[in-house]
């Protein structure tokens, strides 16, 4: 059977979430006004603290979107990665990918993040299977809907035991590196847990697990701590 190393995304190939990132890329190009920002900071709190309903907040992020081109959102998504997201790429998880690649893993973003930023990133790192939320486009325009379940909490176990189905990966063999206490249940289904910067709630059940847990800066200094 094969292996597989599955990547997080926001805060762990990347020091930053994206989407705080996008909205202050959009706020420079006048496209959304300050209060769609303070909402986008008021569901990244409830996801760092465990607390966030998606499905609220997909509902409610939508609006922005629906009825708008998929090539320009795809087009100006990847001079955002370009200018906004790339200098944030954490170079020991850059590393890791490419390790795995070497090894002959099979390596996938599992990420909620959409395809329109997991495209450019996967490029870069030569990741070629994407695990990622998808919004559902008809006639070439976002409808304001997702494709279900969304890659978030048990969305993630979903798409990561299809994923292993369909290329008969060994889960109990494979990785998952990951900085969100949202990803518990998909760390406990992978043979090898990698908590990377986690939140404080990861952090807490992490040392009550034994999972090892690494501290990554920009400046490419690496911390393990059992």
């Amino acid at each position: 059977m094969a292996v597989a190393a599955f990547f997080d995304v926001d805060g762990t190939l990347i020091a930053k979430n994206s989407g705080p990132l996008y909205m202050k890329f959009l706020r420079r190009r006048g496209e959304i006004r300050r209060r769609d920002v303070v909402r986008t900071f008021y569901f990244y709190l409830r996801y760092r603290l465990n607390l966030l309903d998606i499905d609220r907040a997909l509902e409610r992020s939508s609006v922005w979107i629906r009825g708008r081109a998929e090539a320009d959102i795809a087009s100006h998504c990847r001079l955002w990665y370009r200018d906004m997201v790339r200098q944030y790429l954490q170079p020991e998880m850059v590393r890791r990918v490419h390790a795995h690649r070497e090894r002959g893993d099979l390596v996938a973003l599992l990420s909620s993040t959409t395809n329109y930023l997991a495209e450019p990133l996967a490029e870069e790192l030569g990741i070629e299977h994407l695990l990622v939320s998808r919004l559902v486009v008809r006639d070439g325009r976002f409808t304001g809907e997702a494709v279900r379940p969304i890659c978030y909490g048990d969305g993630k176990l979903h798409w990561a035991r299809r994923f292993a189905a369909e290329h008969d990966v060994d889960l109990a063999a494979s990785f998952f590196y990951t900085d969100s206490v949202t990803d518990v249940p998909m760390l406990e289904i992978v043979g090898h847990p990698q908590v990377v910067n986690p939140d404080p709630l990861l952090r807490r059940i992490a040392r009550q697990r034994g999972w090892q847990v690494m501290q990554l800066r920009l400046d490419d200094r690496v911390a393990l701590s059992a």
